[in-house]
């Protein structure tokens, strides 16, 4: 028995096309997409009508992300109001209006996905943890943390969210996040996607694959498709967390996010000050803001 699972595309066509590509040579049982198939990206359509393709011709399983409850929870938002509130998910009403014809499909995506082995051993596919799909599985999670998210426990617990994937044991669990499709974040901008295999005699085996994908195009389709000019400033760390492999709307919201709201700042100007920084400055230039067009 062999199982692919991928999770975290956020709207990278070229990432998709690759892993889709590797998975079909390798030629899995079951493919699960564990979640955030679409926000934070730019062709959050195309990626979100290529897994439903899939889901439809090659009976592809797919598991709700925190990314799909943003665009959801978008379907209350007052797209004319001139607020703080407003400007902040502006990205991810951006992403609802390329989707909004699939909002019912997104509200009955599952929460999980689980596959028996003949052994009756069990491998459990959840976005976050068993307590929320925004609960993350990190290398630092204590292992008294780790029980809590996993049970009860199986023997094979799959993760994505937090972008970095991981291969830990937990007593009889295997604990394995398997990063990210489309916005890896621990410094190999290289995709990953795990593997799952199942035999009589080694039981289940795991492993992470990495892989490069056409990264110009990606940054291309920042700029063609509209997100980089429609999406709101959050848009520009977004691709700078691309192109660095690491995450930065943490360091943006510990830094600026209550001020925003509060109207003591605008959040244009908070995501200039987070550019500024001198780490970040490799990272800068076309398609989005550079370090000229921050000194202003």
């Amino acid at each position: 028995m062999k199982i692919a699972v991928i999770s975290d595309i956020h709207g990278n066509i070229p990432a998709l096309e690759t892993v889709t590509a590797d998975i079909e040579q390798w030629q899995p049982d079951n493919v699960i997409v564990d979640g955030d198939i679409i926000n934070r990206g730019p062709l959050s359509r195309d990626c979100l009508e290529w897994i439903l393709a899939r889901q439809q011709r090659d009976d592809w399983q797919v598991v709700r992300g925190n990314h799909e409850d943003y665009v959801l929870e978008c379907a209350a938002v007052d797209s004319t109001a001139d607020a703080p509130e407003f400007e902040v998910r502006q990205f991810a009403y951006w992403t609802y209006q390329q989707v909004v014809e699939y909002v019912p499909i997104l509200d009955n995506l599952p929460s999980q996905h689980s596959v028996c082995a003949p052994d009756g051993t069990e491998l459990r596919v959840m976005h976050g943890s068993m307590r929320d799909n925004r609960d993350g599985v990190y290398p630092k999670t204590s292992d008294a943390e780790l029980r809590e998210q996993i049970a009860p426990a199986p023997k094979v617990f799959v993760t994505g969210h937090t972008h970095r994937p991981l291969i830990r044991q937990i007593d009889a669990t295997t604990v394995v996040n398997v990063g990210s499709v489309g916005a890896s974040f621990d410094g190999d901008r290289q995709l990953s996607y795990g593997r799952f295999t199942w035999t009589e005699s080694r039981g289940w085996q795991s492993e992470i694959v990495r892989l490069p994908y056409d990264y110009a195009r990606v940054e291309q389709d920042y700029k063609t498709s509209g997100f980089l000019d429609e999406a709101g400033p959050l848009a520009q760390l977004m691709l700078v967390e691309l192109r660095r492999a690491g995450g930065l709307v943490y360091r943006w919201a510990s830094r600026y996010e209550k001020a925003v709201l509060a109207g003591e700042i605008s959040l244009e100007n908070s995501v200039r000050d987070v550019l500024r920084d001198e780490d970040l400055r490799p990272f800068l230039g076309t398609p989005g803001w550079s370090a000229a067009s921050l000194a202003n």
